[in-house]
């Protein structure tokens, strides 16, 4: 699990023009942290550290330091509302965590193996990933930066569901817990299409809206 530990001011001056004046002045992002038996704090967070760390994929899977005004608590990240059109974050949630507490959070998907895939270098097949991360339960201490998929052996013509992923201990799928029947695709292996198979397609669909 990566170490991440960001510093913060508690945010006395709130309300929309207050955070306007904060973003202006270009040194500090605005923020909540909430959750626990604590009451929701606004808080400010330094600039420059935090836009370091959202560069990094696995900030977003990860238990974070927060240290307010000297004092430390950890957090998830829950939410960053980001500008329209600009590189900026205008806002971001975090949610304290507890140590015996189980936390529900997205965690990216890492696929390795690509280029000694069976299915793809032996069988000529093309990699098609229909899903970039997964939501998983765990203990804080169990959370892990992303979960790799190794495609190495998977043969063309395979589809890999989320069954067939492995957790690290502690660690579980919170789709897989509603039934079999939310054991979604990840991955596959198929086929890549002639030219003019995907034309045929084109025509196909072309067809179809014709006669709409």
């Amino acid at each position: 699990m990566s170490d991440f530990t960001l510093n913060a001011s508690v945010r006395n001056d709130l309300g929309k023009g207050a955070s306007r004046r904060l973003r202006r002045a270009n040194l500090e992002v605005p923020a909540i942290v909430y959750g626990g038996d604590k009451a929701p704090q606004p808080i400010s967070l330094e600039k420059a550290p935090f836009y370091k760390a959202i560069e990094d994929e696995s900030f977003f899977s990860s238990v974070l330091n927060l240290v307010i005004d000297g004092k430390k608590e950890q957090v998830v990240v829950r939410d960053l509302q980001r500008h329209p059109y600009k590189p900026l974050v205008t806002h971001a949630d975090f949610m304290r965590v507890d140590a015996t507490h189980a936390i529900t959070i997205n965690v990216p998907l890492h696929v390795v193996g690509e280029e000694k895939s069976k299915g793809i270098k032996d069988q000529g097949g093309e990699l098609h990933v229909l899903s970039n991360e997964v939501q998983i339960s765990c203990l804080p201490k169990d959370l892990p930066d992303f979960l790799e998929v190794d495609i190495t052996n998977v043969e063309l013509g395979t589809t890999l569901h989320l069954s067939d992923l492995t957790l690290p201990a502690g660690v579980t799928l919170v789709e897989l817990t509603h039934g079999a029947d939310h054991d979604n695709a990840v991955l596959s292996i198929t086929k890549p299409k002639t030219r003019g198979e995907a034309a045929e397609g084109e025509e196909g669909e072309e067809g179809e809206e014709g006669a709409e």
